[in-house]
């Protein structure tokens, strides 16, 4: 692995990395607050300080050696995840769909706005390399983390919302699930079922869907 990559690579994908994560995970926060519980609210889990949202295993250690060890090929990683009471919200069961799809909305959002940037950039005659390719690296890592944690296996987001759209007896057999979903997503991921089964067709759905939005825009 040439070094001088690795370096190039993390500076340019370190600061949409860190917002990418940083906004996820408050936003599940601020859904939670907003249908009535303070779990994460109390325990400053709901703010745009990254620190209190970084899992240094998770998010700095895991990534860093799937990098190296896959010359770059597979990239996956996690932050703290925002503590929620689901019993203390309004509607527990409708709810929990609020609460999980928050997060990935906020990636959704942030590729939509580093795509507007990149436009913005190219419109005006922009050529600054690092700026351009720091834009493409928002894209590419708000629409990731938005595919992955939509896949339909708990504690993934997708997974919470799949148990607040089931039928209650259904919904619990399938919560079951989580204690071992994320060894079973990570040998998905690993094995790259994930990638051709999921992350393919809703990245490139996701992507298709912002091409449409600039070009409606321009």
């Amino acid at each position: 692995m040439d070094t001088s990559h690795l370096i190039q690579t993390v500076s340019v994908y370190a600061i949409p990395v860190i917002f990418a994560i940083t906004l996820h995970e408050a936003a599940h926060g601020y859904a939670a607050k907003y249908f009535g519980d303070r779990t994460a609210y109390m325990l400053g889990r709901v703010t745009l300080n990254p620190l209190p949202h970084i899992h240094w295993l998770g998010t700095l250690v895991l990534p860093l050696l799937l990098y190296f060890s896959t010359s770059g090929a597979l990239l996956f990683g996690f932050a703290k995840p925002v503590p929620v009471d689901f019993g203390n919200l309004r509607n527990p069961k409708r709810d929990m769909v609020w609460v999980a799809l928050a997060g990935p909305a906020a990636n959704l959002l942030q590729a939509i706005i580093w795509a507007l940037l990149f436009v913005v950039y190219t419109d005006f005659g922009v050529s600054e390399k690092f700026f351009l390719a720091m834009c493409k690296a928002g894209v590419l890592s708000n629409v990731v983390m938005f595919a992955f944690n939509l896949f339909p296996l708990p504690p993934l987001d997708g997974g919470r919302i799949v148990v607040g759209l089931l039928p209650w007896k259904m919904a619990y057999q399938f919560s079951r699930i989580e204690p071992y979903g994320f060894y079973i997503v990570m040998a998905l991921a690993i094995t790259g079922v994930v990638n051709h089964l999921w992350l393919d067709p809703v990245m490139g759905a996701t992507f298709g869907l912002i091409e449409i939005m600039l070009k409606s825009l321009s």
